[in-house]
Formats: C-alpha cells, sequence, structure tokens
C-alpha cells in the first residue's frame, strides 16, 4: 500500500475517535472525564468536559475532513491538544481517580504512555 494512503488511513482514524471521544465527552461519559479534569483548572468540570469535547468534535472532523494543503496544520494543532490535556492523565494519576477502567495506580499509570503515542500518530499520519 503507498505511504500517502497509509497516512490518509491513519489521519481518518485518529479523526474518527476523537469524533467518538467528543461525543462520548457530551454523553455517556460524561463523569469519567470529569474525573480526569484538574482540581486547579477554574471552570466547572462539567463545562470543561464539554469544552473540550466541543473541541475534540472539532478537531477529529478536521483531521477526517483535511486537504493536503492543512493537513499539516491541524496536525500540530490536534498534536498540541493532546499535549494541553495531558495534564489531565497526570491529575487522575496523583488523585486516583478512578474511571474509563483505570481504577488501579498501575492502570493509571500506564495510561500516561499514550497521549504521547496520540501526539505520535497525528505527528506520522499529517507531516509532509
Amino acid at each position: 500500500m503507498e505511504t500517502n494512503t497509509i497516512k490518509k488511513i491513519a489521519r481518518i482514524a485518529l479523526g474518527g475517535m476523537l469524533v467518538f471521544a467528543g461525543v462520548s465527552h457530551l454523553t455517556f461519559a460524561r463523569k469519567d472525564f470529569q474525573a480526569q479534569v484538574p482540581d486547579w483548572v477554574p471552570l466547572e468540570k462539567d463545562d470543561t468536559v464539554v469544552y473540550s469535547g466541543l473541541a475534540e468534535i472539532g478537531l477529529g472532523s478536521s483531521l477526517i475532513l483535511a486537504n493536503e494543503a492543512n493537513e499539516e496544520m491541524i496536525g500540530k494543532i490536534a498534536a498540541a491538544f493532546f499535549v494541553t490535556v495531558f495534564p489531565g492523565n497526570i491529575s487522575q494519576y496523583i488523585n486516583r481517580r478512578s474511571a474509563f477502567g483505570l481504577d488501579t495506580d498501575e492502570k493509571r499509570f500506564a495510561r500516561l504512555f499514550f497521549q504521547p503515542l496520540l501526539v505520535y500518530w497525528v505527528w506520522k499520519s499529517t507531516a509532509k
């Protein structure tokens, strides 16, 4: 399979995952996402979950619909988003908040390693 085709499939798959995650922020997983919001965030936890869910839907849709001229910039924005929300994963680990089946320190710690993988995924699927 051609490299550009693989990159496009990877980009669209990541975009679909972001749209799904964003919809879940607004619906069935809202409480779980609240467990990831650090206490220092100056907004209500539910508002933070809603805003981040809308951002994920927008980013995911942008990744899916990106044309070649814009995909690299959209990828950089998505990577920055993944870095920006990483403190929520750290907060969940430090504060021992169970959500998404992450009900042990070991599971919450292991989750920390997935965020860099998402940054790598978006970078590899959108970089020129």
